[in-house]
């Protein structure tokens, strides 16, 4: 083969390349235009979910199936939603309890099932600092 023609095929090669290369990015620039309106559906729904789960979290305390007393509940919000201190209201604090509030089908995340693990091994502990 002469040099001509090896160039010309060489050529001709990156040309193909090119234009494979670029009707792969149109056709997805256009799947991606395609799938944009459910992708922000998707994300405002999430958004409105933990919205949803946030309010709930606060407003827990003063629903009538809530067991504790509202007045002895703390809202922390992370990584546990609510310390209730049972006895408050008395002035007697007799227990403290941690209490993480979940809605539909939403599970303990990894640190929060760490937390739960240290609290009911009993690894709390009180401490007072002055300044």
């Amino acid at each position: 083969m002469d040099p001509l023609t090896i160039v010309l095929l060489l050529a001709g090669a990156l040309v193909l390349i090119w234009i494979g290369y670029w009707i792969g990015s149109v056709v997805k620039d256009q799947e991606w235009k395609e799938s944009l309106p459910k992708l922000r559906k998707d994300s405002v729904e999430k958004s409105r979910q933990v919205l949803t789960g946030k309010f709930s979290e606060q407003l827990a305390p003063y629903l009538p199936d809530f067991p504790y007393s509202p007045t002895e509940s703390r809202f922390i919000g992370s990584p546990i939603d609510l310390i209730v201190f049972r006895g408050l209201d008395n002035k007697e604090p007799e227990e403290v309890v941690f209490v993480e509030i979940k809605t539909g089908n939403a599970k303990l995340s990894d640190v929060e099932k760490k937390l739960k693990e240290a609290i009911e091994s009993k690894k709390i502990k009180w401490v007072e600092y002055r300044l």
